[in-house]
């Protein structure tokens, strides 16, 4: 992965190289291997490497042939020997940056419909005086914006925006979406002025200064599902993920894995081995010192079975003290999950061996692997049991039925929409509500209500373009890239997502077995045990830690005279949330924790830069 910026003067002003110098060295974590900035009159253009391919060439911002265009890129173009080979342009270098270069001279804007991969990238055409943005079709990776009447800027993370902003200021309306994803969805941000192009879509900043966003690519809402016997659909998703996983492999550095020892990573894993050439393939994965949540044996046993060389950390509750404030500015934004801390420390360890590691990333959500997933048909039709009295029965439940309670939360929300929302929002709609004094300025529920087909279609196409590009995929891009490591999930290649939307829902939630498509193409690569064995999940013992060394700074944080949540939200609510769980009487960590991420990362943004990690 890299890091790009740029900047583009609407006032006539020329660029001020020593402020698009400040942007990407803010960014430097990824790419610290080399850094380059093109200026020209009121465009100027940075870009920070970590080399990947053609690690002694591809120097950016990089020029077309006839100098016309200029480039920055952050990514991977997976297929892009294939394009090289289509082509007919005057190549100068080994690697894909210039594959964009080439496909816009030949295709224009268009020219994006034939990547495969994972990028974000900008592209000034002196031409038309236009600048071009564009994101990959699953927002694996990111790319950000800000506009005023003087200029115009982006960068792939918002830090790097920052020296142009100078005193950010929160977007008050953002608060209540990230009380109900633990995230901002595209294409807000937690900042004012601030916004996130969203997945799939090109952006142009025209030559008169005006803004044009529109999507090159979307997963379809309506379902047209492809008749195929379960057997033809196990094939046909071995035969994609296993494509997938190949082009995955395409890197001129050392490419590792994670693997917790759960299906999805597993499966990746298993493939790897078998298409390993030369060398060792090294593993990584973690455990929290809690018997009940490990899941390191099982990373082991995997390891042992496809012969890889395996390593494994600790993560303790002194990690979660010592990383979040720093991680929570590597992420610009709040931690919206406890294994953002795991992520980050597995980075650090597998940045000493690879610079490229594989995930199972976005397996749960195309193949249905959430226990949700099971109660898809029960959200769209319990609407009918009166909310209330399951939020009264809720409340009573003790700390050990947190599962149920869950559950409970979804099933008490108003409309289906909101239920479905509901399975993984920390806060209900009414407690939302409470805490902020009154309703939301926007609505954030298209992808809840835009969907069709069956109830379980309509749930994944919902987890996609919510929980999944802008929850795990902005928490893997930051975690990784603050150890300097590029992640690649190969699940998410467009191909393999388009098919897994287009196969009927009996395939991924069949028999009450969820992801069972995928588990048969594991079941010919690994331990019987390993496939069956139920979903846990990468979970942190936050709830113990709540009570033990993290109780007095979550008290602390939340409750003192500077708390920025204890000011903003409704200080009686977070009293009650702290005492019902310091006590026992409830599991209150979900909530907690996303209070308290919104803490540390708002003493982050109006104090000073913390040392780096």
């Amino acid at each position: 992965m890299c890091g790009i910026a740029g900047i583009r003067r609407l006032d006539g002003s020329p660029v001020d190289e020593p402020l698009v110098a400040a942007m990407i060295r803010s960014m430097a974590h990824r790419g610290p291997d080399a850094t380059g900035i093109w200026t020209h009159r009121d465009v100027g253009l940075a870009h920070c490497r970590l080399s990947i391919i053609d690690p002694g060439g591809s120097e950016q911002p990089m020029a077309s042939a006839d100098r016309r265009s200029h480039v920055v890129f952050n990514g991977e173009i997976l297929n892009y020997r294939q394009l090289r080979s289509e082509l007919s342009y005057p190549f100068t270098t080994l690697g894909d940056t210039e594959v964009l270069l080439a496909l816009h001279d030949k295709y224009g804007p268009a020219g994006v419909d034939r990547l495969r991969g994972q990028f974000a990238f900008a592209l000034h055409d002196s031409g038309t005086g236009d600048i071009h943005l564009f994101r990959d079709r699953l927002g694996i990776l990111p790319l950000y914006y800000y506009k005023t009447d003087k200029l115009f800027a982006f960068a792939s993370e918002i830090k790097g925006l920052l020296p142009v902003i100078g005193a950010p200021t929160v977007d008050e309306d953002s608060l209540y979406d990230y009380l109900t994803y633990r995230s901002v969805p595209a294409p807000y941000t937690l900042l004012q002025g601030v916004r996130k192009i969203p997945p799939g879509h090109h952006l142009v900043l025209t030559s008169s200064g005006d803004i044009r966003c529109s999507a090159y690519w979307q997963l379809p809402a309506e379902p047209t599902t492809i008749a195929i016997t379960p057997s033809g659909a196990v094939d046909l998703v071995e035969e994609a993920l296993t494509a997938s996983v190949r082009e995955a492999l395409v890197a001129d550095v050392p490419v590792g894995a994670y693997l917790s020892g759960g299906l999805d990573s597993s499966l990746v894993t298993s493939l790897m081995a078998e298409m390993h050439s030369g060398g060792e393939l090294n593993t990584f994965s973690a455990g929290f010192g809690d018997d009940s949540l490990d899941e390191t044996h099982w990373a082991r046993r995997v390891a042992d079975h496809v012969g890889t060389r395996h390593h494994e950390l600790t993560v303790t509750a002194d990690d979660f003290e010592r990383c979040w404030s720093t991680l929570s500015w590597h992420r610009d934004a709040p931690l919206s999950e406890p294994s953002d801390v795991a992520v980050f420390r597995l980075a650090e360890l597998a940045r000493q061996h690879v610079k490229v590691l594989l995930s199972g990333e976005g397996a749960d959500e195309l193949f249905a692997g959430y226990p949700k997933h099971r109660y898809a048909e029960a959200t769209r039709w319990l609407g009918v049991l009166p909310s209330a009295a399951l939020r009264r029965v809720e409340k009573t439940l003790p700390a050990h039925h947190a599962r149920l309670g869950i559950a409970m939360r979804a099933m008490s929300e108003d409309t289906y929409s909101e239920r479905m929302r509901g399975w993984f929002a920390p806060f209900t709609s009414p407690e939302r509500a409470a805490l902020l004094g009154g309703q939301p300025a926007r609505s954030t529920l298209g992808p809840f209500t835009d969907g069709r087909g069956d109830a379980l279609h309509r749930m994944l196409y919902a987890d996609i373009r919510t929980w999944l590009c802008d929850n795990l995929l902005e928490r893997g891009d930051r975690m990784s890239m603050a150890a300097s490591v590029e992640l690649r999930p190969p699940f998410l290649d467009h191909r393999l997502v388009e098919l897994a939307f287009a196969l009927p829902s009996n395939v991924k939630l069949r028999g009450g077995t969820s992801k069972w498509v995928l588990k048969e193409v594991a079941r010919k690569r690994l331990p019987a045990e390993v496939v069956d064995r139920p979903k846990l999940g990468f979970k942190v013992p936050l709830d113990k830690w709540f009570r033990g060394g993290l109780q007095d700074m979550a008290f602390d944080s939340l409750t003192g005279p500077s708390s920025f949540v204890g000011s903003t939200f409704d200080r009686t609510a977070v009293m009650r949330l702290l005492r019902d769980h310091s006590l026992g009487e409830r599991n209150e960590q979900p909530r907690i924790w996303a209070l308290l991420s919104l803490e540390v990362w708002h003493q982050g943004l109006v104090g000073t830069r913390p040392c780096r990690v």
